[in-house]
């Protein structure tokens, strides 16, 4: 019996949106739980990109950089992506036109998928998170993120799809990533346009789902959960 896929995420997004901003898990521990998957860095300080067991940080300036082993992340989500379905995308399509091909792959609506669509993209929009002090309200943080959208580029999708009823845990439906072949552009995906190129839809078994046991900060917290859920709806 082969061993079971395991989804590890480190933190939920609640206690993110809540202002829990402080890194507490370092990249060199979350590279050893997954080679492929998103999430952000201390201080919220831009998206972090996991690709081919590589971190890369993408800050609000449009510069990108792989990120030492030492740093810490205070949310975060990666798989050892194992492709289940892999299929050619041949014609132009809208990233809303694409996720409805993938999801006719999908075999049920409660398990997770991990990502990742390597092509030509004609419009390719994201944006990072800018920095901020713990106990800001994510939500306000993301009205003043820098948004791009950039022509003509190849690069990497890489990312989760969440089932509706962990929404909160993580954000339910496509949590997606960009990074560039040449790692020079990327960021949190808002919408696409794919020219062409390979999707990759990758099985989940297992959630492993770790949290901060040793922030009492998150210990602690008082969360507002319904305002949560419209934080994530604003900012996701």
């Amino acid at each position: 019996m082969s061993e079971p896929i395991k989804l590890f995420q480190y933190n939920t997004l609640s206690a993110l949106m809540s202002g829990l901003f402080e890194g507490s898990l370092t990249i060199g521990e979350l590279l050893e739980q997954g080679d492929l998957g998103i999430g952000t860095l201390d201080e919220i300080d831009g998206e972090l990109i996991v690709l081919d067991g590589k971190a890369y940080q993408a800050r609000g300036d449009k510069t990108i950089t792989e990120v030492s082993p030492d740093v810490k992340v205070p949310y975060a989500a990666v798989v050892f992506h194992q492709a289940e379905v892999i299929f050619k995308q041949r014609f132009e399509a809208s990233n809303e036109e694409l996720q409805t091909r993938i999801e006719t792959y999908y075999d049920g609506a409660n398990l997770f998928r991990s990502i990742k669509i390597h092509g030509t993209f004609a419009k390719m929009h994201v944006r990072m998170i800018p920095k901020a002090k713990e106990g800001a309200r994510f939500a306000d943080v993301a009205t003043r993120q820098p948004e791009y959208t950039v022509d003509n580029v190849t690069g990497t999708i890489v990312g989760i799809w969440t089932p509706e009823m962990f929404h909160g845990v993580s954000v339910a439906g496509y949590h997606l990533h960009f990074i560039t072949d040449d790692h020079t552009f990327g960021g949190h995906v808002i919408d696409y346009v794919i020219s062409e190129g390979i999707v990759e839809v990758g099985a989940v078994d297992q959630l492993d789902q770790r949290f901060p046991v040793q922030d009492r900060k998150y210990l602690f917290a008082k969360l507002n959960l319904e305002e949560l859920k419209e934080d994530i709806e604003k900012s996701e």
